[in-house]
């Protein structure tokens, strides 16, 4: 039976998020590009799970590899409990994006703060716990959790995508990491990373290159991609 690592490793050279709005992503070549689409938005408020599905169309060329994207969002008035009825209800939605079509990844997009991170550690757990044996667990991550923070060291994961756009006051030395060829990325954070067409950065060297696009996909946008990340 293949392992995760090798399932992941599937996946091609450059990844594109297709967020919440209409995409159609027929004119990708899938033997270099691949799709990691927003499937389900899942929200916190207090002891309670919400799950909103994607509502949005995805046209995509037969054969392309897919990775699916749950997003968790915390509610700030109504703040969540972080309960294990809500590790339970919220690995539920998570594991069910395993069944989707054509699917060969999943993916949580999770900004935790610091008081999240137990609940969220949890959560990984009764995820990959819950996963068919061979289905990759891939979380994003915010780029100061791949700067010598260790809280992911130990997490299990399979694969941790530093964003590295709209980082704030961390961009200058991110940048400057990587302009410089430093190993700008710490383990587990080392073999993929994101990026956004409208922020700009030198290209990470990593295997993996996931894009976001703050608009939706076309042709245009896609080779101008592709060429500034030199891919």
């Amino acid at each position: 039976m293949p392992s995760p690592a090798n399932t992941l490793s599937t996946l091609p050279p450059v990844m594109l998020w297709a967020w919440e709005r209409p995409e159609n992503l027929d004119f990708i070549d899938t033997s270099v590009i691949g799709v990691a689409f927003l499937a389900k938005t899942v929200y916190l408020r207090g002891d309670r799970v919400l799950a909103r599905p994607r509502l949005q169309s995805l046209g995509l060329r037969e054969g392309t590899k897919l990775v699916a994207v749950l997003r968790i969002e915390s509610d700030h008035k109504d703040l969540p409990a972080l309960s294990a009825t809500q590790i339970e209800r919220a690995a539920i939605e998570v594991t069910a994006l395993a069944k989707l079509p054509g699917v060969t990844a999943v993916q949580i997009d999770f900004d935790a703060n610091l008081s999240e991170r137990d609940f969220y550690r949890q959560l990984l757990t009764r995820v990959r716990r819950d996963l068919p044996p061979a289905m990759p667990l891939s979380i994003t991550a915010l780029a100061s959790w791949c700067a010598g923070d260790r809280w992911l060291s130990d997490l299990p994961i399979d694969e941790a995508v530093p964003m590295l756009f709209r980082m704030g006051v961390e961009r200058r030395q991110f940048e400057s990491r990587l302009k410089s060829g430093e190993q700008a990325l710490k383990s587990p954070c080392g073999n993929a990373a994101g990026v956004s067409t409208d922020e700009l950065v030198p290209t990470p060297s990593v295997q993996r290159l996931y894009i976001f696009n703050p608009t939706s996909w076309s042709k245009a946008s896609l080779n101008s991609a592709m060429e500034a990340y030199q891919k």
